[in-house]
């Protein structure tokens, strides 16, 4: 059968004041029909910036080498004008992006956005068009697509933000599909809803697909074949057993290798060295007081959180004459109430939307809860609508959202302990420096801009200025989301070691029901703000008692291998 794609020898290199960065450098393969290839490997492999050149997206200082081969249906596609790849794009070959705000336009309405879709390829009615977009949104699970067809983007969560990327993708039903990291974002249920659905799509219409991912899990269960990329080459390819059956290569080797799944749970991951992380230095450090063991050493009781629109004096008047509706409010968390003991570790899990982030800023003090109280060690964590102390810390999901691009390293971190007088301005050297030595990050490059580093190396300077505080507990949300497997390994070694040493209280709030099995203790699900169960976790994901957290269980991607 002749391929339906053929890459020969891609080469896509960068220009740049420092040299050539020869991002995609020489790699061949080829998509057949109605098959599904995986394209693996961590940050920088090289992997989107192939999606990318498939469709001649690269912008400048990039370029596609000569002697490059795109082949589509026979058809060259190196060097065609953009007025030709624009007819393709979209119609034959269609493009998900890892960030849904590459495709949405954050001023327009989704229907205006499909239907610019729709419309740059045909001619139809506005009727048309609403009904088309209404089927592309159910297709995907938006719930209530009738209505959400009207909304704006911001109205939307991640998750459902990139299943309305899907779906634009969808429209034109094209032959080829490029899916750079779609379902990165997503709920583990979510993700396996996509999963199913295009697998079904592939089967019925025939169309091929390209899945990039650093899941491996994942690209296992939707992909006949997977090639491996590191450093701009595929240095392994074959079938899903071929490769993660029997690796040959050993990058191949260290990926699987880092997956929590091939651990007991709390033992320490095996990680790739993808960076010069250096050894954990523990000795000499506190984060927080050491007490006695409490088995309520957060106690939360009966919370309530219900987020409110603001009302204006004319909306106000306007209520009061009977012309505008009372304003909707959004009931996030429902009574909840539970406990986390001195020194443990609390996996809080739950799709997007259940409450789990909002009961995150709760604890930290950075939301005020409509009713019930957060008590840490007896003490509330706020009083007169303000934040008291620094016993609690968070850690967010994107490090690079969370520091300062205009502040160094030592800046981020040592800003905090001056304030509170942890340290002096004289001595926040030495300070800083002890607390990036234990996180495994070079003090010599504290002077550096977080720009200057991976996602890897951020996060552990988010930890760092969290430790710098010496919380008594510290509330991490989705840590180690989005990070490649090498990477989320060194962090969960992080957090276990520095658990382990300093006897810290950790919240984990996570989607990624592997890595909360393999590093807490215990686990609440939520579900729609509510808690519909809690135990050790050894008992939720071995006899789970909820329909629902064995819904959740079941979409886990596992690795048959």
């Amino acid at each position: 059968m002749t391929a339906l794609l053929q890459v020969k020898n891609l080469r896509t290199w960068f220009e740049t004041d420092r040299g050539t960065v020869k991002s995609v450098d020489g790699i061949s393969f080829e998509v057949k029909k109605g098959e599904i290839m995986g394209l693996v490997g961590e940050s920088g492999s090289g992997k989107s910036i192939t999606g990318f050149s498939l469709i001649g997206l690269i912008d400048k200082p990039g370029k596609i080498q000569p002697g490059s081969s795109i082949r589509f249906e026979g058809r060259e596609l190196v060097d065609l004008s953009e007025t030709e790849l624009r007819s393709i794009r979209g119609r034959e070959i269609a493009m998900v992006f890892q960030d849904p705000m590459m495709t949405l336009n954050p001023v327009l309405k989704i229907i205006d956005q499909i239907a610019m879709a729709i419309r740059a390829h045909e001619k139809v009615s506005d009727a048309e068009v609403r009904r088309r977009a209404i089927e592309a949104l159910a297709m995907v699970r938006i719930v209530d697509p009738e209505k959400k067809v009207d909304q704006y983007p911001h109205q939307f969560s991640g998750g459902m933000r990139q299943r309305v990327a899907i779906a634009i993708a969808l429209l034109h039903k094209p032959k080829l599909v490029i899916a750079d990291e779609p379902t990165t974002a997503l709920d583990v249920s979510v993700s396996a809803e996509i999963l199913k659905e295009m697998k079904a799509l592939v089967a019925e219409l025939g169309i091929s697909m390209i899945w990039i991912s650093h899941d491996l899990a994942t690209v296992a269960s939707i992909s006949q074949k997977i090639a491996v990329m590191r450093l701009g080459k595929i240095v392994e390819m074959g079938s899903v057993a071929e490769v993660l059956g029997a690796p040959k290569h050993p990058y191949t080797q260290g990926l699987l290798d880092a997956l929590p799944a091939r651990k007991k749970p709390g033992e320490l991951l095996t990680s790739s060295v993808t960076e010069n992380s250096g050894p954990l230095v523990i000795e000499g450090l506190e984060a927080g007081k050491s007490g006695a063991p409490n088995p309520h050493f957060v106690k939360v009781q009966d919370v309530d959180m219900i987020y409110r629109r603001p009302v204006g004096a004319m909306e106000r008047f306007a209520r009061r004459l009977g012309l505008a509706k009372p304003p909707q409010s959004v009931h996030a968390v429902k009574s909840a109430s539970f406990t986390i003991a001195r020194g443990e570790v609390l996996g809080l899990v739950g799709e997007s939307g259940s409450g789990k982030s909002t009961i995150g800023r709760i604890i930290c003090g950075i939301d005020s809860p409509t009713s019930g109280a957060v008590l840490i060690d007896g003490a509330r964590i706020r009083e007169n609508d303000r934040k008291i102390g620094t016993s609690v810390q968070m850690i967010f999901q994107d490090p690079f959202a969370s520091l300062n691009p205009r502040r160094t390293i030592f800046q981020a971190v040592a800003e905090g302990p001056i304030a509170h007088g942890l340290c002096s301005k004289s001595n926040a050297r030495d300070y800083v420096n002890r607390w990036l030595r234990a996180v495994a990050f070079d003090p010599d490059l504290s002077d550096r801009y977080p720009h200057q580093f991976s996602g890897g190396q951020r996060q552990r300077v988010a930890i760092a200025r969290a430790l710098a505080m010496q919380p008594e507990l510290i509330v991490c949300d989705e840590p180690v989301a989005s990070l490649d497997v090498s990477i989320q390994a060194q962090v969960i070694n992080l957090l276990l070691t520095l658990k382990n040493s300093l006897d810290l209280t950790l919240l984990f709030i996570s989607h990624d029901l592997s890595v909360v099995r393999h590093l807490c203790d215990r686990v609440i699900v939520m579900h729609h703000g509510k808690i519909v169960e809690e135990g050790a976790v050894a008992e939720i994901f071995e006899h789970p008692k909820q329909n629902y957290t064995a819904m959740l269980l079941d979409a886990i991607p596992k690795l048959a291998w």
